[in-house]
């Protein structure tokens, strides 16, 4: 894979458990996790999208307690 520019939240700080995106000449969307750097997942930014509305709406709030 060719060098990214991946782009973390500024909320991540310094933590070492962070989520990195990055977009591809195609407009589709990769995101890694900091902790495995070489697993890479592809979606399109519709789904993305879809995702964080889930995320802001609190639909995963129970996977977290």
């Amino acid at each position: 894979m060719a060098v990214q520019d991946w782009q973390k939240s500024s909320y991540s700080g310094d933590a070492a458990n962070c989520i990195y995106l990055s977009t591809t000449a195609d407009c589709d969307i990769k995101i890694q996790e900091s902790d495995d750097p070489d697993t890479v997942i592809t979606t399109t930014p519709d789904t993305l999208r879809a995702l964080l509305r889930g995320i802001k709406e609190g639909e995963f709030d129970h996977l977290t307690t």
